[in-house]
C-alpha cells in the first residue's frame, strides 16, 4: 500500500488527513501532527523548517509521499526539502487563486509569519485584484482547541462592513486550520460567499505523482 505522510503543527493537518483518506482509500495515510512545535510555524521560516525536519526524520526516504498540510512551510521551505532530500517526494499546499474577477477587496485569512514573507508578496501582486489581507494568528489556536465561535468570525468582519460598507464576495484560506471554520463563514458572510483553499488541488497532484485514480482506489496502468 501507498504510504503518505501528512505533516502539520495543527489541526489543520488532521483535516486535510480526513479529507485524503476519503478521497484515496488506496492510500496510508501517517499523521504527523507536531502539536509541540505548533508555535514555531507561526515565528518564521527556519524555526518552521528545522521543526519540520525533526519530526519527518523517521520518515523521510521510507515513504512514498510527505505532504506538508501547511501554507506557510509549502510557501517557504518546500523547494529546500526538495533539494536537500532528492530521493523523497514533497508536495504542500499552493496559495489558492481565483478563478474570477470582482470589484470588492478580496480578504485573504492568514497568519502573520506567511503575510510577512517574499513569497506572499509575489502572491498577491500575481492575484491582480484588491486585497484585505487578515492577519489571524490567534485564530489558528483557538481552532486547534475548538474555542473559535461565530460571534468571533462576525465580529472580525464586521470591522470590514463599517469600513468598507459592504461585505466581501469572497474568502481565500491560507492557514488549513481555517478550513474548518467555513460554516460559520458561509453564516456570516452568506451563503454565495466564494472561498478557496488548496486541499482539493494537492489532492490531485497526489494523483499525478503517484499514478492513481482519486477516489477510486485504482493505480494506474
Amino acid at each position: 500500500m501507498l504510504k503518505v505522510v501528512v505533516f502539520d503543527g495543527g489541526y489543520g493537518g488532521e483535516l486535510f488527513a480526513d479529507k485524503l483518506e476519503t478521497e484515496l482509500p488506496i492510500v496510508k495515510v501517517i499523521r504527523v501532527i507536531d502539536w509541540r512545535s505548533a508555535d514555531r510555524f507561526l515565528k518564521n521560516s527556519r524555526a518552521a523548517r528545522q521543526a519540520a525536519k525533526e519530526a519527518l526524520r523517521p520518515y523521510i526516504g521510507r515513504v512514498d509521499l510527505i505532504i506538508f498540510a501547511n501554507y506557510f512551510l509549502s510557501a517557504t521551505s518546500l523547494k529546500y526539502f526538495r533539494r536537500k532530500f532528492k530521493n523523497q517526494n514533497f508536495l504542500g499546499l499552493k496559495l489558492p487563486y481565483p478563478t474570477t474577477f470582482i470589484k470588492r477587496p478580496t480578504f485573504v485569512l492568514t497568519t502573520r509569519a506567511l503575510a510577512h514573507t517574499i513569497s506572499y508578496q509575489n502572491y498577491k501582486f500575481r492575484l491582480n485584484r484588491p486585497i484585505d489581507t487578515l492577519c489571524l494568528d490567534s485564530w489558528v489556536g483557538l481552532i486547534d482547541d475548538g474555542e473559535l465561535t461565530v460571534n468571533m468570525v462576525y465580529r472580525e468582519f464586521e470591522k470590514f462592513r463599517r469600513k468598507n460598507h459592504c461585505l466581501p464576495n469572497e474568502v481565500i484560506l491560507t492557514s488549513s486550520q481555517f478550513n474548518d471554520i467555513i460554516p460559520q463563514l458561509r453564516e456570516v458572510l452568506g451563503g454565495n460567499i466564494k472561498i478557496y483553499e488548496s486541499s482539493a488541488e494537492t489532492i490531485s497532484e497526489t494523483c499525478k505523482l503517484l499514478k492513481i485514480r482519486g477516489g477510486t482506489g485504482k493505480k494506474k496502468k
